[in-house]
């Protein structure tokens, strides 16, 4: 009796104190909303400056990503028929998050400090380090969970990942050329538009650098990749879930075919109990690992006779980390010290990492949309329809020649797919849909060739044309 009495007691307790701090914070917005300051431009009122404003940016910015992340997650965790949008849910949510953090007002109280837009604090935090912090987790997760299997897979099927790999960028670039000729925009809103379609940030920076050395903006390189981006994601997300339930695909036979033989004598060779771990969770050999691919990411080769001063292949942030993590995954160690991470650390890192690629993403493309496109429905219309196709045809055509012409598994042909369309959330789709890391060696062995192309393609896409 004495006990319940207790735990009637603290509940209300509990209650009291949540009251008391809800009411604190309504007080403080309320006084904090008259401690106005007001700055002038120019001899004008540019703006009123809030005592709520004590929310700094980073304040707004943690908020924003756990809203998103809390909705996105509810959003992805509805089912129709079998097919749910999962993390990729929390994409469309922070879209949705940065178009209407654009529409408040800046002299409205305490909201004001999530207020967003191009040239905002808070949406260079989204675009740069969320985003980046995501991506390097994500794919670095990745590569480590490939790495022991990667290279016999890449050996077996070298020539049929450069093929599949070559024909999703052909077809997606002759699209965005057929747009060029039947639209009334150019070259470069149409490479844009490609970039954005498959999910490329060096493809659109190779076309942002491609018009600076034509000597003209590259606003529509922008408006296009902004407009495409968003379909870019969600139409390889669904398809690759799509895919296995229309075939009505045995998911257990078709992961059998992923399964190569354990090489034993690599297993026997080493004493695993005799190498040096410098922590339990495998972070040191994460961010070696890292560290090494930022550094490979960051060497340009030129591609033509123009040397550093003309287009030059880089393979970035994502590439880099990528390689790097199979070579580190797939040795397991250097010397003495050991590179190994546990299971659980690498699919909690992975999870993380792409839940805040796709907030940081998803956030900088719904600001792109309305900063960039704004109530322009003309441009809107073509560079959604053309991104639409752009993504389709290729991943279409990708499967039948995957499939029918070289033979490919399922799994192995959806994993080439989303590397081809180099898209990091298909990747992290797919992995839940088959129910297995091992899709992601298909991937990492077709993103190098399709990152190259679709930097050259877009390059010459606005030289030639």
């Amino acid at each position: 009796m004495l006990e319940k009495q207790n735990k009637k007691s603290l509940k209300w307790l509990w209650i009291v104190l949540a009251i008391v701090i809800v009411g604190a914070i309504i007080a403080w917005c309320i006084v904090a909303s008259s401690w106005g300051k007001n700055v002038y431009k120019d001899g004008q009122l540019d703006k009123v400056i809030y005592g709520a404003d004590a929310i700094m940016s980073i304040s707004a910015l943690l908020f924003g990503v756990f809203v998103i992340t809390a909705l996105g997650y509810l959003l992805g965790k509805i089912n129709v028929k079998g097919v749910s949008l999962g993390t990729a849910g929390v994409f469309l949510v922070a879209i949705a998050f940065g178009v209407l953090c654009t529409y408040i007002p800046k002299d409205l109280p305490v909201l004001s400090a999530l207020r967003l837009d191009s040239a905002s604090k808070v949406t260079g935090y989204y675009k740069s380090a969320i985003s980046n912090i995501g991506l390097v987790l994500f794919v670095g997760s990745v590569g480590f969970i490939a790495g022991p299997k990667f290279f016999r897979d890449l050996k077996k099927n070298f020539k049929t990942y450069i093929f599949l790999g070559i024909s999703i960028i052909v077809i997606g670039t002759a699209v965005a050329v057929l747009f060029i000729f039947i639209s009334p925009y150019g070259s470069d809103f149409w490479s844009g538009v490609l970039s954005g379609a498959l999910t490329s940030t060096p493809g659109y920076s190779a076309a942002q650098e491609a018009m600076f050395l034509k000597g003209q903006s590259d606003a529509y390189v922008t408006i296009g990749h902004a407009i495409a981006y968003p379909f870019g994601v969600i139409g390889v997300v669904l398809f690759v879930q799509l895919m296995p339930k229309i075939l009505k695909s045995d998911m257990a036979k078709e992961r059998s075919f992923l399964k190569p033989e354990v090489m034993e004598q690599v297993e026997k060779r080493v004493d695993k109990s005799k190498l040096f771990k410098c922590d339990d969770f495998g972070f040191t050999a994460l961010a070696i690992a890292v560290v090494s691919g930022l550094i490979l990411g960051a060497i340009k080769i030129p591609l033509t006779g123009d040397g550093f001063n003309g287009p030059c292949f880089t393979l970035g942030t994502t590439g880099g980390v990528l390689i790097m993590c199979l070579v580190f995954g797939h040795f397991g160690r250097i010397g003495k010290l050991s590179l190994e991470i546990p299971e659980t650390t690498l699919k909690a890192l992975k999870e993380l990492g792409l839940m805040l690629f796709l907030i940081g993403a998803g956030v900088e493309g719904g600001v792109s949309l309305i900063d960039k496109v704004g109530n322009n429905l003309d441009i809107l219309a073509w560079g959604f329809v053309g991104g639409v196709v752009m993504t389709m045809a290729p991943m279409i055509v990708g499967y039948f020649i995957g499939g029918k012409l070289l033979k490919m598994p399922l799994l192995n042909n959806l994993g080439s797919i989303t590397g081809g369309m180099t898209s990091t959330p298909a990747l992290g789709s797919l992995i839940a849909t088959a129910g297995t890391d091992d899709v992601a060696g298909a991937y990492a062995s077709t993103y190098p060739i399709a990152l190259v192309l679709i930097v050259l393609s877009c390059n010459l896409m606005i030289g030639l044309i």
